[in-house]
């Protein structure tokens, strides 16, 4: 009897052993070193494209592949949710402005679902530059944002006040509802 009960354990380890060894086996063919399936900006040259040499990023095309799980049945996390730096889309679409012909002082605000250019511009034809400021924030952020331009410098005061606030502030919401309706007064393009 002893013997048989040894004889089994045996053989349960050895089987518990070899699945997990199959087990490694699998996890290793899916994910690599890093932990990561496919992302080809990683730079190990085993499974992801070199850049031959460039050392310009920008003009390296963006490459990723996601699969929901590697394994049937798994529950997938999703704390892989970015989220947008309203400074440097802000700072983007400012620097963007500033190529406008005419246009040569550019304040903006980035909220959680608007943004608001106040610009400085000595052109005669204030609709045409108010839909090209427009269109550069348009190129920047999602087509979900509301965009509110406007060439009246006296609102700057206004927009800048709202720098050190953040989506949670007491009141911001309607203080920035306030505003747009005067930013609206001024030409907002096509």
């Amino acid at each position: 009897m002893k013997k048989s009960l040894i004889i089994i354990g045996i053989c349960g380890l050895t089987s518990l052993t070899a699945c997990q060894n199959n087990s490694n086996m699998a996890q290793d063919s899916l994910y690599e070193e890093s932990g990561n399936t496919i992302n080809v900006n990683d730079q190990r040259a085993d499974i992801y494209n070199r850049n031959n040499g460039s050392t310009n990023k920008s003009e390296d095309f963006g490459y990723v592949r996601h699969h929901r799980s590697p394994i049937v049945g798994e529950n997938v996390s999703y704390d892989h949710y970015a989220a947008i730096d309203r400074e440097k889309v802000a700072d983007i679409i400012g620097k963007y402005c500033t190529e406008v012909p005419n246009v040569y002082d550019v304040s903006t605000l980035v909220t959680d679902k608007e943004v608001i250019i106040i610009y400085a511009t000595d052109t005669d034809s204030r609709n045409h530059t108010a839909d090209q400021v427009k269109k550069m924030a348009m190129s920047v952020v999602p087509s979900w944002y509301n965009i509110y331009v406007s060439d009246n410098t006296a609102l700057r005061q206004n927009v800048e006040s709202f720098a050190t606030l953040d989506s949670d502030s007491r009141n911001a919401h309607f203080a920035i509802d306030k505003l747009i309706k005067d930013i609206q007064k001024s030409p907002q393009g096509k």
